[in-house]
């Protein structure tokens, strides 16, 4: 049976369902289109004036699409206050390419193990967005994956504060983000965030998600 969040325009639009098949064909035709290019003075919120290291580390991160019986959901992390970059801050299972990693798909299904537990078997890669550069100097392949339940998880307690979900359907609901500035060595800095309850999704994390909303919005042209 295909399961589907919603895909909201606004309060008074009309609504898509996006299920199970859906976000399969939209990836599938990606995999046949070249990936789009980011120039990599600037980063992914659209900042082009932000300067970037000259050296990108590379990274991959996991965008988990959960199955869940009442549609799909989002599995984020929200990481541990003490860490030495992005403490306390909202983010996808991920980390640095290390040289045993075959590819960057590779990265995001080790990284999420080690941070949450959440065993590889569990998750079926289906394909990349947009490659991301953040303004800490990281080139990350955002990897989505449909993750099947029942699971158990084990976070990292060094690394991971919580892990939580948040419906699919409220993240595709344009109504839902913002843009938003601050200022950032001397400049205003514009980046994309979600508030959800009392959480606050923003930055790189919200920049993927805006894109992912991009990528499945294709649906609603098909």
């Amino acid at each position: 049976m295909e399961r589907g969040g919603i895909f909201s325009t606004g309060a008074d639009a009309g609504r898509l369902s996006i299920g199970e098949n859906d976000i399969r064909s939209v990836f599938q035709r990606r995999r046949h289109q070249p990936s789009r290019l980011i120039d990599v003075r600037g980063d992914g919120d659209g900042n082009p004036d932000l300067l970037i290291p000259g050296e990108l580390r590379e990274a991959a991160v996991l965008v988990p699409l959960v199955d869940r019986p009442e549609g799909f959901t989002i599995l984020f992390t929200q990481r541990t206050a003490h860490l030495a970059s992005h403490a306390g801050q909202i983010s996808f299972p991920g980390g640095g390419v290390e040289p045993e990693d075959e590819d960057p798909q590779a990265t995001a299904l080790r990284e999420t193990e080690e941070e949450v537990g959440l065993p590889r078997h569990h998750i079926e890669l289906l394909g990349n967005l947009d490659t991301y550069i953040t303004r800490t100097g990281y080139r990350v392949v955002p990897v989505v994956g449909l993750v099947r339940p029942p699971f158990i998880l084990n976070p990292d307690p060094y690394e991971v504060d919580t892990v939580f979900e948040v419906p699919l359907s409220f993240i595709l609901n344009p109504a839902n983000r913002k843009r938003e500035g601050r200022e950032f060595k001397g400049a205003i800095r514009h980046f994309w965030a979600f508030p959800y309850g009392d959480r606050y999704i923003w930055g790189a994390t919200a920049g993927m998600l805006v894109n992912l909303c991009e990528v499945l919005a294709e649906v609603m042209e098909g």
